[in-house]
């Protein structure tokens, strides 16, 4: 009967345990004035599209193009729903960041999650990129608060328009309260073409641009769909 009795307790204990709620992004008066502000457009153009504000979200960076794409997930693959302008990405040219301080902006593969977002930016609204990542960190690169902003301007960051991150910041904390647990942000230096990567060949990162482009591939040959990004041997590798 004891045994009979405990295990009645315990049965009662676990159905009054929930689940831990899933981390939501945060919100501020100003952030919450931008989404009902650009929601409804958001909605006509995504239904437009058979796409649905809440999907989840990809995003790639050119620097050198200085554009930021937003792909979502329609199905079992991505599709590309916006590209914006980037205004600047500070004073640094093409090449990963390395340093606090250099005025680089950083080049990889990173992850975003609800907790990278900062509603009461100075720079409007803003998310960080997740610099430096684990890639960055076994080379020892240093410095950090690397975002994606408002306010068009920069010394490292990569800097929308008000207007485009508060697109940016609708579709991508939507994404993340709807369920998805985090999103996935490749920075690229160039669109990695045979033709761009022949212009720079005699670049110092060349190399490191090589192995980028191994994620660029990757991702442009299983339809579009964003790998699963690990470092082995000081190597980004693609799963």
């Amino acid at each position: 009967m004891r045994a009979a009795a405990i295990l009645l307790i315990l049965l009662a204990l676990a159905a009054t345990v929930r689940p831990a709620a899933a981390a939501r992004v945060p919100q501020s008066d100003r952030s919450r004035a931008a989404m009902a502000r650009v929601t409804p457009g958001l909605k006509m153009d995504l239904l437009a599209r058979g796409l649905t504000l809440g999907s989840p979200v990809h995003l790639r960076i050119f620097k050198e193009e200085k554009e930021l794409e937003i792909w979502m997930k329609q199905g079992d693959a991505f599709v590309l729903f916006r590209t914006y302008a980037v205004c600047s990405f500070g004073r640094g040219g093409l090449g990963p960041k390395q340093k606090e301080g250099d005025g680089m902006a950083p080049e990889g593969f990173f992850v975003v999650t609800p907790g990278q977002f900062n509603p009461f930016s100075r720079f409007h609204l803003s998310f960080d990129v997740g610099y430096p990542n684990r890639y960055g960190l076994g080379f020892g690169r240093t410095g950090g608060d690397i975002m994606v902003h408002g306010a068009c301007a920069s010394i490292g960051c990569f800097a929308m328009t008000d207007d485009g991150i508060e697109e940016i910041w609708t579709l991508c904390s939507t994404a993340l309260n709807a369920g998805q647990p985090f999103f996935r942000l490749h920075i690229y230096p160039f669109r990695m073409t045979p033709a761009n990567l022949g212009k720079h060949r005699r670049s110092e990162w060349a190399e490191f641009w090589r192995n980028l482009e191994e994620g660029y591939d990757w991702f442009e040959n299983h339809g579009h769909r964003p790998p699963d990004v690990r470092v082995e041997n000081r190597r980004y590798t693609f799963h």
